[in-house]
């Protein structure tokens, strides 16, 4: 077992076949450079590559066919081929047939992730509607790993000027209100809290908690939550367990005069109250973490953006992100534990 002493494995899930998620994976990979600090393995199709490079004319050398994991190499682009059959993916269409490859190939890096053969999980974009058709009935890989891996989940989107928790992630709007509990945000603020000490070496971590309502309720005028639910959670964490946690914020206000600034991260309650000011700020370089679990994995934050594949027109840099977070998540981890282990032999 002497290969698991070489640099960090970076395993990478083929997302969408018809998206961008291959071209951003060789437009990063063919920065040569990158791979010393890294051991790409992909899961796929040394064929999806070939294709790939083919139509958008990017040439690379350093593509290698492995058969199990055990073959991997440092230096070179790893593909483990995991379809059988033989593919023509000139003729594949974006259609409900092509949701079984990216399924295919999450589920085979998710397998290396828990038997440790990969030490991080990067996922490139999917299309969820199509995987959903092919049998696959999780809103989102943050859903999917929830149920495979150890720990309790956080979607957490993350850059190094802002962080962003969110308390509901795929759900409906007319559904989030209801959602909204003093239970789920005080579970969302600790796994938040512990991951910001864990995987990002915060040691006091400043939280900042938004309202739900416009003007975050004004005083209940506008809505309960914050009154009922919010608030009550944030006292309980704030006086009880001495967590810096503050709010809530009316988002609007928050953002506008750049209050983030001021703390190591926000807990929003729903999708698109955090995500958009998410990608507004960081777009090209934000990534989205799967905070809470027993392994590690970060995606980029965009999705397959079918009207510009198989163009070369897509930006690698918010995969390329992926990539380093991931990898500064696994180190960080480690130095942690080394910490609570020296503590412990101390006493």
């Amino acid at each position: 077992m002497n290969y698991r002493k070489k640099k960090i494995r970076v395993g990478i899930s083929t997302g969408d076949i018809n998206g961008i998620g291959i071209e951003i994976f060789l437009k990063v990979c063919r920065k040569k450079k990158l791979l010393d600090f890294f051991t790409p393995i992909l899961f796929g199709s040394t064929k999806l590559c070939s294709y790939y490079e083919k139509i958008l004319n990017i040439e690379l050398n350093n593509i290698r066919e492995i058969k199990n994991l055990k073959e991997v190499v440092d230096y070179k682009i790893n593909v483990l081929n995991i379809w059988k059959e033989d593919i023509r993916f000139d003729s594949i269409k974006i259609n409900p047939e092509s949701g079984k490859y990216p399924i295919l190939s999450l589920k085979k890096a998710v397998k290396a992730l828990k038997e440790g053969k990969i030490d991080v999980l990067v996922t490139a974009p999917v299309n969820k509607k199509w995987m959903n058709f092919k049998g696959f009935h999780f809103l989102g890989h943050t859903e999917y790993l929830q149920t495979l891996l150890e720990g309790e989940s956080l979607m957490l989107m993350i850059h190094d000027t802002l962080k962003i928790a969110l308390v509901t992630n795929h759900l409906s709007l007319k559904n989030v209100s209801s959602e909204i509990t003093i239970k789920k945000i005080i579970k969302s603020i600790k796994i938040l809290h512990q991951s910001l000490i864990v995987d990002f070496s915060i040691e006091k971590p400043k939280i900042a908690v938004l309202g739900c309502n416009p003007h975050s309720g004004e005083n209940g005028l506008l809505g309960e939550e914050e009154k009922t639910q919010i608030k009550p959670a944030i006292d309980s964490l704030f006086q009880k367990k001495g967590l810096l946690v503050f709010g809530p914020y009316s988002p609007d206000g928050f953002f506008g005069n750049h209050n983030y600034r001021n703390f190591d991260a926000v807990l929003a309650m729903y999708h698109d109250q955090g995500l958009i000011p998410f990608k507004i700020l960081t777009f090209n370089e934000g990534v989205n973490f799967t905070a809470g679990l027993s392994h590690i994995r970060t995606s980029p934050d965009h999705g397959v953006a079918y009207d510009i594949a198989k163009k070369g027109k897509a930006n690698e840099k918010s995969f390329e992100e992926a990539i380093f977070s991931a990898i500064k998540i696994f180190n960080n981890r480690k130095e942690y534990m080394k910490i609570v282990s020296s503590k412990y032999k101390s006493l």
